[in-house]
């Protein structure tokens, strides 16, 4: 099974490859320049040089949120351009499910963190133990004091990844909450964690969607929109 992954929910930019657990290739940016002008060249460049093409897909997937408005309408938008043109349904995947595959190898609690403003992350809290991810929490947007008053009480070794993680970091240990960052290589969202999230959603008998279909996931309105609904 072969799937080309898109990430554009935070600052950088990412794509790849994969088949069957392997990825074959990927590429990361993140150097200030915006998605639209570098995702799109991130994939020509990994298909050419692969030899592949969409076509060759069993499926096209997208981290679909949560994450910057902008950014995931730009994954979403690309996503269903490639999946149309090529006649390959979609995956839609969970970014919090996606960045905590960065490091499933890290027994313990997996504290998924991306800063959501408003003093809030978007957060989703998974268990890892020999590589196995188990979901814990659904996907959320979740003040740090109320993040800090649930892990409390648990004992468990604490890994944090996600652009939002030293924030978080900072956060629970002030709190005396003890944790670690996951390791800078495995930090931040990566489109390899997006493939391999597919992977294993297509594996648990989840239905992948037609382009038409395709839709961005928003845990709360956009800034903009908030002035309309008062």
């Amino acid at each position: 099974m072969k799937i080309l992954a898109l990430e554009t929910s935070a600052k950088a930019v990412s794509a790849a490859v994969t088949e069957d657990g392997k990825v074959l290739c990927s590429g990361y940016q993140d150097t200030g320049l915006t998605h639209s002008r570098t995702l799109m060249p991130i994939v020509e460049h990994l298909l050419k040089n692969t030899e592949l093409s969409a076509a060759d897909m069993d499926a096209i997937a997208v981290a679909a949120g949560p994450g910057s408005f902008t950014g995931i309408r730009i994954g979403i938008a690309a996503a269903k351009g490639l999946a149309f043109a090529a006649d390959k349904p979609c995956i839609g995947v969970s970014t919090p499910a996606a960045m905590a595959r960065n490091v499933a190898f890290c027994d313990g609690l997996i504290i998924c963190a991306m800063d959501a403003r408003r003093n809030q992350i978007y957060n989703a809290l998974f268990e890892a133990k020999n590589g196995t991810l188990t979901r814990l929490t659904p996907d959320r947007a979740i003040a740090l004091t109320e993040l800090a008053e649930e892990l409390r009480a648990d004992s468990r070794p604490k890994t944090i990844v996600g652009d939002g993680a030293k924030l978080c970091l900072q956060y629970l240990e002030d709190a005396a909450i003890p944790c670690r960052l996951a390791p800078p290589h495995l930090l931040m969202q990566s489109a390899a964690g997006v493939a391999l999230e597919a992977e294993a959603l297509l594996a648990a008998g989840v239905t992948p969607v037609s382009a038409q279909a395709l839709e961005p996931v928003y845990l709360r309105p956009a800034q903009a929109d908030l002035p309309k609904k008062k």
